[in-house]
This record gives C-alpha cells, sequence and structure tokens, in this order.
C-alpha cells in the first residue's frame, strides 16, 4: 500500500540506525585497544565520542571513535610525532589490520563491518571549563588545538530535546545524503550545522527541514562554521578546495532534487516526491510502495 512522505522519512530513520551485529562489533576491540595503549602510554580516559558516541552514526557508514586522554608527559611537543608513537604501539598489537594516521586520529581498521574500524584520537586533557573537560588534539600542522566533545554532545542534546527528538535524525538524514552520495564533506561539520540551524526553529519536520538545511549549507557556500561551543574554533567543510568544489556540485544537485521533492508533496503527488527523494539518496530511501 502506498505511504506518506512521514511514513517514509520514519521507515528511513530505522534504515539509519547501527544494527545489533554492528553495535557489538564496534565495541568488540575497545578492551584490547584500550589495555595497549594503557601499557604503553599510561591511558587515563578511553570514551566513545563522534556520531556513535552522539547517537547521529549512520549504519553502514560511520565509523567509531574514541577519545584517548594521555598524560602530557608521555606526549610530545609536535604532534605528528605523538600520533606516530602511537601509531608503532597500536600496529605492534594488531599487524595485519593496517593501521595508519589518519589526523587527528589514527585509524585501526578491523573487521568487515564500517562500524569495526576504529579511530583513536589522542588528546592532552588541560582542565575543565563550564563544567566541560577540555583537551587538545592534533591540529593536522604538527601543532595542538582545543577541544570539549562532551560539550559538543551536550550542545546538540540540549537542542534535541528542545525538539522532541528530531534533531539527531534531521543530522543522520544529512548524514545519510552525504554517504550515500559519496559527498566528501566533514561529519563533525554537518552535525554542527544542522544543529546550528535547528536552535533557532520552533519545530522540525523532517522533509521540510531536510531541504531547507541543504539550502542552507547551499546558501553558505560550505563556508568554515565558527564552533557553536567556542572551543574549537572554525570548522571546516572540507579538508582541501578540491574537495570543496566537488561537495558544493553535488549540493546543488542535491537542492534541486529536494526542492522537487517538496513541491511534489505541497501539490499532492507522493508517488513523485518519493521519486525524488530517492534519487537524492541514491535509491537508498523507502519505495513509495510498502
Amino acid at each position: 500500500m502506498p505511504r506518506s512522505i512521514e511514513d517514509g522519512f520514519q521507515d528511513f530513520l530505522i534504515k539509519l540506525k547501527a544494527k545489533a551485529p554492528e553495535t557489538e562489533a564496534a565495541t568488540r576491540h575497545r578492551a584490547s585497544i584500550q589495555q595497549c595503549l594503557i601499557g604503553n602510554f599510561g591511558l587515563t580516559r578511553f570514551v566513545r565520542i563522534g556520531s556513535f558516541g552522539n547517537g547521529t552514526s549512520v549504519s553502514g557508514f560511520s565509523d567509531i571513535d574514541y577519545l584517548a586522554s594521555i598524560p602530557t608527559a608521555r606526549l610530545t611537543q609536535s604532534s605528528t610525532y605523538s600520533l606516530s608513537k602511537i601509531r608503532d604501539a597500536l600496529d605492534t598489537r594488531f599487524p595485519k589490520t593496517g593501521v595508519r594516521v589518519n589526523t587527528p586520529a589514527v585509524a585501526v581498521p578491523f573487521g568487515t563491518y564500517r562500524s569495526e574500524s576504529t579511530e583513536v584520537v589522542p588528546a592532552d586533557y588541560i582542565g575543565e571549563s563550564n563544567g566541560h573537560k577540555v583537551y587538545e588534539i592534533a591540529d593536522g600542522g604538527g601543532g595542538w588545538m582545543r577541544i570539549s566533545p562532551d560539550s559538543h554532545n551536550d550542545y546538540v542534546a540540549r537542542i534535541d530535546r528542545r525538539l522532541d527528538g528530531k534533531v539527531k535524525p534531521l543530522i543522520r538524514f544529512i548524514k545519510a545524503w552525504k554517504f550515500h552520495r559519496s559527498v566528501p564533506l566533514s561529519s563533525f561539520y554537518l552535525e554542527m550545522r544542522v544543529a546550528k540551524y535547528a536552535e533557532s526553529e520552533p519545530s522540525i519536520v523532517y522533509d521540510i527541514d531536510v531541504a531547507r538545511v541543504l539550502k542552507s549549507l547551499w546558501d553558505h557556500q560550505l563556508a568554515k562554521l565558527q564552533e557553536p561551543t567556542g572551543f574549537s574554533g572554525f570548522v571546516a567543510a572540507c579538508k582541501s578546495e578540491a574537495q570543496r568544489e566537488d561537495a558544493l556540485s553535488k549540493l546543488s544537485t542535491a537542492v534541486m532534487r529536494a526542492q522537487k521533492a517538496r513541491k511534489a508533496s505541497i501539490d499532492g503527488a507522493t508517488s513523485d516526491a518519493f521519486y525524488w527523494w530517492r534519487l537524492l539518496y541514491n535509491e537508498a530511501f523507502p519505495n513509495y510502495y510498502c
């Protein structure tokens, strides 16, 4: 039987959430990584961050990130050298996984599920601000930059609660476009952009707000974002100008498709709206008929 656009987004959300095998895979290697870092660097805190830590992961695409708090004395002034030392230790412990540096993290690509691919972000704890722990992590240029994952999570969670738990799903829908269309955008950038957008919204209706977020991203031309909690400075959308140009090209197409989907809904052409949403999501969005 035919379904409504709201039904389609609700069913899509179920598809985007991590499945039990992924969740199990995501935790399978945690203890062995943790023990390696304790033995080699005196690890003091090992906590899940990123999409899995914040409830905005996308099934089949998001890897798992851990913040690894290491005593200052065990780190070096050069964050690049610290990353290489941690890579070497993890490579010795897991020699068949292809451990590599992926600044600001060290990637340990376990298994077959993307959620088994673990990224360890070495961090130097420097204190607290407004009740949140503050760390320094590699900045990509050999130095260190400040972050506060707890503050980021609280920021998103606060807006999500005010809007009846619909902000984290909205973030998932935008990330799903990124993954299904291979758009070279930072997931953290998208998460902060969507949260910033939702901060001033009175309510969230998924098909309306997915289209509006995409248009907002286009209007901003993927410019750097002042990180809303004030800890991390500016957040770049992409790693290079070439990636930004590629992302803008795909974003232009996405905005057009989302607008056509919205027009079809307004005109009562629900099947046409499903067609455009499926095109936007590379056929991953549910069909019109159950």
